[in-house]
């Protein structure tokens, strides 16, 4: 499991980099506008892209499953399915995102001054979706078949071409905001034309001349792909609300949150990590009904989440200020985003189980329940948790309402585990 989660940790770390990254140059060389117009953007694709990508991460349930069942021309039959539907998906969504940016970036009420530059980079980011998701779903399927390494070398050659190739777009060619994004295409195309030659050299994947999948294969993929996007969709939901609390309060607070939520996003890697590790794990011993395989998985993996997500949120509480300041240079924001991460650090390791147990379910096939416990986790539990300690405690009552819902939803998530149906769930028959 450490040999396997491992380099997905890797993986996770050099997308953040990446973001980190192409955030720094265009901030930096373009200016604060550019930066917000990016982000905005950004933030438009990725909730765009929710379907798309919970059709993609369908692929680890599924290819895991038949990799465990040593079902050879299965694998041939989804592989090809995939590829055929999240092809025309990405062409269909493509030309929609490129042909209506600049509407959805008014229904959102973009500032004026940051319209024309989000419009450019999600146009250009949009005509690149089929690179993306050929991407991504490489570096999916390769870990469904139980290799997390191949996938980081990639990953890493997309990092590096990125912080190559965007300041000389940006500065040298003087493209600007749209020299930013051609250098994520790019990066990210290149990144995905090694792989897809990597893969049909070695056949590690079993790629084939795309042809129409039969029916009971694409209903298959949509009724796992379609409950993984509405998970997608839930949580990118309740951060927007969570974030709705937290600007109540003001500037100083909605800074020193933004910075958090930053370090936030390295703290949570390794749960993460471990999470996508048991859902393939798993998946390939469902298959084939090697339950106390399924239990050792379970077993290890919440021993695993706990030792490192203590190591981690022990240091993060002692460098909390120095961590923060990284971001910040306003006292009051600093003292917040201390301050939140202080509160909440010890409550990671149970949000870790969420993505262990939640990874095992997921393995299984039971997607809806798993949407039904992120329902729960974001919508029942942690916004109006967030809102209630926040009207008592004032800001800091955020991170308490949210460290709160953490410890309740792993609760919730055990007990499915330990009792829920998903055991009884059946992909394909024996």
């Amino acid at each position: 499991m450490i040999v396997f989660a491992g380099p997905i940790i890797l993986t996770n770390l050099l997308q953040v980099s990446y973001q980190f990254i192409d955030s720094l140059w265009v901030g930096n060389l373009i200016g604060d506008e550019a930066l917000g117009a990016v982000t905005i953007a950004a933030t438009i694709i990725v909730t765009v892209l929710a379907f798309l990508i919970g059709i993609n991460n369908a692929t680890l349930t599924i290819l895991s499953q038949l990799k465990g069942r040593d079902d050879n021309q299965g694998l041939v039959n989804y592989v090809n399915a995939f590829v055929v539907i999240l092809s025309i998906f990405s062409v269909l969504l493509g030309l929609f995102g490129f042909l209506f940016s600049k509407n959805i970036l008014s229904f959102l009420n973009t500032p004026p001054e940051m319209l024309d530059a989000a419009s450019t980079y999600l146009q250009i980011n949009f005509l690149g979706i089929i690179l993306l998701m050929g991407y991504n779903f490489i570096g999916t399927a390769l870990r469904s078949l139980g290799d997390s390494k191949t996938p980081l070398r990639f990953v890493f050659i997309a990092v590096v071409l990125n912080t190559i190739l965007a300041p000389i777009f940006i500065a040298l060619f003087n493209w600007g905001i749209a020299g930013a994004a051609w250098a994520t295409i790019v990066s990210q195309g290149t990144a995905f034309l090694l792989a897809f030659i990597y893969t049909l050299r070695k056949k590690v994947i079993p790629f084939t001349v795309p042809k129409l999948p039969k029916k009971e294969e694409v209903w298959l993929i949509f009724k796992l792909g379609i409950p993984a996007g509405l998970q997608m969709m839930v949580i990118h939901a309740g951060v927007m609300a969570i974030l709705s609390v937290v600007n109540s309060f003001g500037g100083a607070v909605v800074a020193g949150y933004g910075a958090s939520q930053r370090i936030d996003s390295l703290i949570i890697l390794p749960a993460m990590a471990l999470g996508t590790a048991v859902n393939a794990m798993a998946g390939q011993n469902i298959a084939v009904n090697r339950w106390d395989r399924v239990r050792q998985i379970a077993i290890y993996g919440t021993i695993y989440n706990f030792v490192i997500m203590i190591i981690v949120a022990t240091v993060v509480f002692v460098l909390a200020n120095m961590l923060t300041k990284l971001f910040l240079n306003e006292t009051e924001a600093i003292q917040y985003g201390t301050d939140y991460l202080k509160i909440i650090t010890y409550f990671y390791p149970f949000i870790g189980l969420n993505f262990i147990l939640n990874g095992i379910v997921r393995g299984s096939g039971a997607m809806y329940q798993v949407l039904i416990l992120n329902i729960i986790s974001f919508w029942v539990l942690r916004y109006p948790l967030a809102y209630f300690c926040s009207s008592i405690m004032g800001a800091n009552g955020i991170p308490v309402g949210i460290g709160i819902s953490f410890l309740i939803s792993s609760i919730f998530a055990f007990s499915y585990f330990q009792w829920g149906g998903w055991k009884k769930k059946r992909l394909f028959s024996s």
